[in-house]
């Protein structure tokens, strides 16, 4: 009777550490998998060649406007009798430029070269306008 109470809690101890190791098994393989796709340290600061000269036109006089582009605001003012003209360095791999008028919060997208560009903002019969020419 006292071997019969040997063997199972000698089984019982065996299952334990089995179970035990899986256990470590499966968090060394999520830490692996987790680790593994980040991105290297050299990509974070990754500059990309272009450049945006963007216009807004004075047909936007006494609007107020905000531009985007992707995700961050580039503009957000009430616009004058006279055109705006700011430049910014590409940032993404992908650009899109969003326009976005305050008043009615109307959205005007337009997918942004890749190589850098000029671009003007224009208003014509209450629509939005934008034109976009190559850099040289």
């Amino acid at each position: 009777m006292n071997n019969k109470s040997i063997n199972s809690n000698k089984q019982f101890m065996i299952g334990n550490g089995i179970l035990a190791f899986g256990v470590f098994f499966i968090v060394c393989l999520f830490l692996y998998l987790g680790f593994r796709g980040q991105s290297k340290g050299n990509e974070k600061g990754k500059t990309f060649e272009g450049l945006y000269a963007i216009e807004i036109a004075n047909s936007f006089s006494g609007d107020s406007l905000s531009v985007y582009i992707n995700d961050s605001l580039l503009f957000n003012s009430t616009l004058g009798n006279s055109s705006v003209k700011f430049q910014v360095k590409r940032f993404a791999e992908e650009s899109t430029l969003m326009v976005v008028d305050n008043r009615t919060d109307e959205v005007t997208p337009f997918n942004l070269n890749a190589a850098g560009s000029q671009v003007q903002i224009q208003k014509k019969n209450g629509k939005t306008f934008i034109q976009e020419t190559e850099n040289e």
